[in-house]
């Protein structure tokens, strides 16, 4: 059987670090899940010109995290909170490719960062910062290796995470300081952390659009890679 093609978008750093020139990075992680479960991951630059032809050859989308938030004006926001760190020309292009996946119907998955910019894309909005946000908050920047868990989250009955997932909760990494808000027209919220804190959406209207605020590349539970299976299946 033919894999599917699945198109992993890439991190972009400054110059310093690794190279003396601006430069992409990506947890190998990412695309050891994507071939666990049956698909040939392909990295994407943000080269937003392209974004045609990049969807012209993939057959699904995964949306990556990282250290950085989407523009606050892109929602609506009159104001950017000091935390706020953003990659214009990142975002400029995972907006594009998202958007042209979006109306081509391709199966999306988007992953911490990759849920908020999947929100907004979607016509949500994001909290700029949980600690200021949100009341007795939990520690959503877990002080514990990214690769244990750092809290629950319960999947809502009668979505397709909790279809997917087949468990009522979770036990998840996090590493986010923002998470959805408002909501788009349509989308639904698939999970929830303790504190209230939104950390999945879906849109059932879709072949398979699905964000989830913690990374499941990681496995830290076997839903995580039910996550990637349902989606590589998805993208057939």
């Amino acid at each position: 059987m033919t894999r599917p093609l699945v198109g992993v978008t890439l991190d972009s750093e400054e110059a310093g670090g690794y190279s003396k020139l601006p430069w992409y990075a990506l947890r190998q992680n990412y695309s050891e899940a994507v071939v666990r479960a049956g698909g040939l991951p392909i990295m994407l630059p943000h080269e937003p010109e392209q974004v045609a032809a990049y969807l012209d050859e993939i057959d699904g989308l995964i949306v990556t995290g990282g250290a950085f938030d989407v523009d606050p004006a892109l929602f609506g926001a009159g104001d950017r909170h000091p935390t706020v760190k953003l990659k214009a020309r990142r975002t400029d292009f995972e907006w594009k490719v998202t958007e042209g996946a979006l109306a081509r119907d391709m199966p999306v998955f988007g992953i911490c960062g990759g849920q908020q910019l999947l929100n907004v894309v979607l016509g949500g909005s994001l909290i700029q910062h949980i600690p200021d946000e949100v009341e007795k908050a939990l520690a959503h920047e877990q002080p514990n290796p990214r690769t244990e868990p750092g809290h629950v989250v319960t999947l809502v009955e009668g979505t397709e995470l909790r279809r997917i997932c087949g468990a009522s909760e979770l036990a998840v990494n996090s590493a986010h300081h923002q998470a959805a808000k408002d909501l788009g027209p349509g989308v639904v919220v698939n999970a929830r952390a303790e504190d209230g804190v939104i950390e999945g959406i879906e849109d059932p209207r879709r072949r398979f659009c699905i964000g989830v605020q913690w990374h499941p590349e990681y496995g830290i539970s076997s839903g995580d890679q039910k996550l990637f299976d349902a989606f590589v299946a998805a993208c057939r």
